[in-house]
């Protein structure tokens, strides 16, 4: 089987209505504020792979793809940028602003993000290591696999 032409199959994949924010412990003492992410408990998968983006540029959008089995947390730890999320049939858009809240994303979900903060520092927690063949780039691609999993 090839994996570029696996689809995650699961409940979760390919429904933009399964994408949602969600919303973080926080522990606060005269120190200040801990915010504690714990896979399988905060999030239901385990944390593979963390990565950060900063210093994106004016007008510059991140993203521009889909994944076929990867779920991820995404979070704004400083600054404010939007993840808008597209399952093939509709389109919503979400406001990232606080480090104690993130957007979970399901697999078979297109992503954009627009509209950074220069100061904006985004954190994404993700289930799968890095494999560029799970990657959809190709809009169309994504299009025509999303619509035919329904």
């Amino acid at each position: 089987m090839n994996p570029r032409n696996t689809v995650d199959s699961g409940q979760a994949a390919g429904k933009i209505d399964r994408c949602r924010m969600v919303e973080l412990p926080e522990h606060s003492d005269p120190r200040g504020l801990l915010t504690v992410v714990e896979g399988g408990k905060d999030v239901d998968f385990d944390i593979k792979r963390a990565y950060f983006i900063h210093h994106v540029p004016e007008n510059v959008a991140r993203g521009a793809h889909g994944h076929r089995r990867l779920r991820q947390l995404i979070i704004a730890m400083h600054g404010s940028f939007e993840v808008i999320v597209d399952d093939g049939f509709e389109k919503e858009r979400f406001v990232l602003d606080h480090p104690s809240r993130g957007l979970y994303v399901v697999p078979m979900i297109w992503r954009d993000m627009v509209n950074f903060t220069p100061d904006a520092v985004g954190l994404w927690l993700v289930s799968e290591p890095y494999d560029e063949s799970e990657y959809y780039r190709d809009y169309a691609e994504f299009l025509r696999d999303a619509r035919a999993s329904r």
